[in-house]
């Protein structure tokens, strides 16, 4: 059975991380940095889930869930992320907007395949 792009949150109360950004032309090293920072998040604690999804025009969308701000807090400031975070405004996004949100209700739906 194939992983879900669906996030397995707990129920609320808990944090979400809204990261929308524009990719700029080129790798340059970004899909091993993202694929690194999704693996080092999920070790993180507090870490509740992500995801993730772009288009071919560069325009994507990932959301990190946290059980606290502080948990998003600490994975903002760790070692190992910051340098990346500096990367990708010196030159993997033309731009990007980030926004946290507390989650106090939410629902889930999926069909039976």
């Amino acid at each position: 059975m194939a992983e879900s792009p669906f996030a397995r949150t707990p129920e609320p109360p808990y944090v979400a991380v809204l990261f929308s950004s524009r990719r700029t032309p080129g790798d340059a090293g970004y899909a091993a940095a993202a694929e690194r920072m999704a693996s080092l998040a999920r070790t993180q604690p507090g870490f509740l889930g992500l995801e993730s999804a772009r288009g071919a025009d560069g325009f994507g969308i990932t959301v990190s869930y946290w059980r606290s701000e502080a948990d998003a807090l600490a994975w903002k400031a760790h070692v190992e992320h910051l340098p990346v975070q500096a990367r990708g405004r010196q030159g993997w996004y033309a731009g990007y907007e980030l926004r946290v949100a507390r989650v106090g209700r939410a629902r889930r739906r999926r069909r039976a395949d």
